[in-house]
């Protein structure tokens, strides 16, 4: 019997998503949760794992292509009892072109948005697909001019490589079929990509994005066009609706954090400490969660439909990491009740974790106030955009050592300068300013914070 596996939505009413990888292909057998392919939300990167125990019939959508969700994904064939009430699937018995209903998966709930097969994004004119194998992770377009394909040798081993790897690949627009692993463990690692790309002329490389780089009368490139996908689509989407929904206001401070610098000196001394290294952005997020305590109108959300403000006796910390596939703000899950050292071990891991592109997508959403680091790109000071329902985000700069009044007297001082922006729906200036300034405080003392913890 056949079975068809729909796309299940993924969390959060995602509409659609595109295939990465397919780790199957046809003929293949497959386990019952064995992984069939990886496909990309505008939030992050899923891996799929089967519904089902049997053979794979077809694969309805190639990679790079976009599906929407509740459309058919994977055909499987598999043995008519192991077929009943088996979740997101529709029987091959249905007559052609009706339209499933129902729950695709567990927990999956999202109907069919259109009829028809998967439509792929707009490729340009010079672009073309690589058939090498279905697993490959197709970063089109390739090679603009003709060249031999490679020989489909039987029984032949995909590659094999790493998330961050295969999206290194993508934004470099190079075949995974194409590079040769290095090591012993047959994995292809970033240095492979990266050497393989500095083999192959720039102009017979494709884009990760598809991207046409238009030549200048003397063979430069002018343009290069990209599409608006991913996470830079929802990003801009977000930033776009916060600017235009939220009346910003930003605040600035400019701190002496000398005294919170020897402390962090002193901690990496610690040897009962280890290898923990801890930063200023720990302590910064500790700080923000003592004073959101004091000031819980900036840890709120602006519901517009209910005509309520609604203040979180929580704080979901998110931390604003920039990754290959651009800006997310994973959140970290009621840091206010984390030390300082667990604040340091959490922010590292959530940024691991968002690089790798394996952050879940209900990491990126609740946050309830939000800490950018854009002092670690030695910038001073910036305007950060809130991230839709929250109140409140505060922008950290570099910290620098510079000419500071100390004690009446002029001397080289470790100094940096916060940013503050929020709703002024919900935060009038004045607690604003005082939220600011007693961050402030506790980084200009940090003793302080032992009898506020």
């Amino acid at each position: 019997m056949i079975e068809r596996f729909l796309l299940p939505d993924l969390g959060e009413g995602l509409p659609e998503a595109e295939i990465v990888q397919w780790h199957v292909a046809e003929g293949d057998a497959v386990v019952l949760n064995q992984t069939i392919a990886e496909v990309e939300t505008a939030k992050a990167i899923v891996e799929i794992p089967s519904p089902h125990a049997g053979v794979v019939r077809s694969l309805h959508a190639a990679a790079g292509e976009v599906v929407d969700v509740g459309a058919p994904l994977i055909s499987f064939e598999i043995a008519a009892e192991a077929s009943a009430d088996a979740p997101g699937s529709a029987s091959a018995s249905e007559a052609p072109g009706e339209e499933e209903s129902g729950p695709n998966l567990v927990g999956y709930g999202a109907a069919a948005r259109r009829a028809g097969p998967p439509r792929r994004r707009a490729r340009t004119h010079g672009a073309r697909r690589s058939d090498v194998d279905t697993a490959v992770l197709e970063a089109a377009p390739h090679d603009a001019r003709p060249r031999p394909e490679p020989a489909e040798e039987p029984g032949r081993e995909r590659p094999r490589s790493t998330p961050p790897v295969r999206a290194l690949a993508k934004r470099l627009g190079v075949d995974l079929s194409l590079v040769e692993a290095s090591g012993v463990t047959g994995i292809i690692t970033r240095e492979d990509v990266e050497a393989y790309a500095e083999t192959v002329a720039p102009s017979r490389r494709g884009d990760a994005v598809s991207a046409v780089a238009l030549s200048a009368p003397d063979g430069g490139a002018r343009t290069t066009r990209m599409p608006i996908r991913g996470v830079r689509k929802h990003t801009a989407e977000a930033m776009v609706r916060s600017a235009f929904t939220a009346p910003h206001v930003t605040t600035f401070l400019t701190v002496d954090v000398t005294e919170t610098m020897d402390l962090l000196a002193r901690l990496r001394e610690d040897r009962e400490l280890g290898e923990e290294k801890i930063g200023i952005l720990a302590v910064v997020s500790k700080a923000v969660c003592l004073a959101l305590r004091r000031h819980p109108e900036l840890n709120a959300r602006w519901e517009q439909d209910a005509g309520e403000i609604i203040q979180h006796h929580y704080v979901n910390l998110g931390i604003a990491a920039a990754t290959p596939r651009g800006l997310l703000v994973p959140h970290v899950a009621d840091a206010e009740r984390m030390s300082v050292i667990e604040l340091s071990r959490a922010i590292r891991d959530l940024a691991d974790t968002a690089r790798s592109g394996r952050t879940a997508p209900g990491a990126l959403t609740g946050g309830t106030f939000s800490i950018t680091n854009v002092g670690v790109f030695g910038i001073d000071a910036g305007t950060p955009i809130l991230n839709p329902g929250e109140a409140g985000i505060l922008a950290l700069g570099a910290v620098r050592r510079q000419p500071w009044e100390h004690r009446g007297e002029v001397a080289l001082r470790q100094v940096t300068t916060l940013a503050l922006s929020f709703d002024h729906r919900l935060v009038d200036g004045e607690q604003g300013a005082r939220f600011l300034a007693f961050v402030g405080d506790l980084l200009r003392d940090p003793a302080r914070g032992l009898m506020l913890a």
